[in-house]
């Protein structure tokens, strides 16, 4: 089954509201064509409104870095699944290992925002991935079924119909260091077999794994190469139109 691929950028926190938007200009042109992808940028917060706007009509829809399970309350500093369906947000990526090892995100807060997010008929990124420690130690593919497990417990394959993994090795995110094409299919392969034990084949069949950790123009061929691979979560290198253009475009230029 050929699934539709999508190229996601999460800005993280990079851009002033004008930087974003002078981005933003400058890339839609870049993409204007591409019709077989979905691509999405994922801004700060306060840029998100005005994304939104300014992404009106194009090919390219917005997702948010994270959000809290409540839909409001005393919650200082946190934003709610509500507040960004109210902007036109699309995906929020969620479990990202940024939230997991410098926030203390545990599984069960993940499985609670994405029960927040599925809510507001928004679609949810799962972040997963090991340490260099515990890929290391050899397991690599215990954490991936503990997050995934946990992260979608109590969750029917109906509920999840828009689910996407991302598949993000820790040791390779914002380091230079790539997996191999061949470790990430391994990766990606173990979690589809996971979410077909999990739901059923033709739910692991049509869900979208993309790869996140350093990925550049120059690696995406071959990633996207790989069966199971659907897309990228790309941090550092979707900061510049010009190079995150070239990722969506799987490394060409027409």
């Amino acid at each position: 089954m050929k699934r539709r691929p999508l190229i996601a950028g999460n800005w993280k926190m990079h851009k002033t509201v004008n930087e974003a938007l002078a981005y933003i200009e400058a890339f839609k042109p870049l993409v204007a064509d591409v019709s077989d992808r979905d691509i999405m940028l994922a801004p700060s917060f306060i840029a998100l409104d005005a994304c939104e706007k300014s992404l009106e009509g194009s090919n390219v829809a917005l997702g948010a870095q994270n959000c809290h399970w409540e839909d409001e309350g005393a919650f200082t500093g946190e934003v709610s699944p509500r507040m960004l369906a109210d902007v036109g947000v699309t995906y929020v990526i969620l479990g990202h290992s940024e939230r997991r090892h410098l926030f203390g995100e545990t599984d069960e807060m993940v499985r609670r925002k994405i029960e927040a997010v599925l809510r507001h008929q928004m679609i949810p990124i799962l972040c997963i991935g090991e340490t260099l420690e515990e890929r290391e130690a050899g397991k690599t593919l215990a954490v991936l079924e503990r997050q995934l497990k946990e992260g979608l417990k109590g969750f029917s394959a109906g509920e999840l119909k828009d689910l996407v993994v991302a598949y993000e090795p820790v040791w390779a995110i914002g380091t230079g260091k790539t997996a191999s094409p061949e470790q990430a299919q391994e990766a990606h392969a173990f979690v589809r077999k996971l979410l077909s034990e999990m739901f059923d084949e033709a739910f692991a069949e049509k869900t979208r794994i993309l790869y996140g950790g350093s990925v550049k123009p120059e690696n995406i061929v071959g990633l996207m190469a790989r069966p199971d691979i659907d897309g990228a979560l790309v941090g550092g290198a979707s900061l510049n139109p010009d190079t995150f253009a070239r990722i969506v475009r799987f490394g060409r230029m027409e």
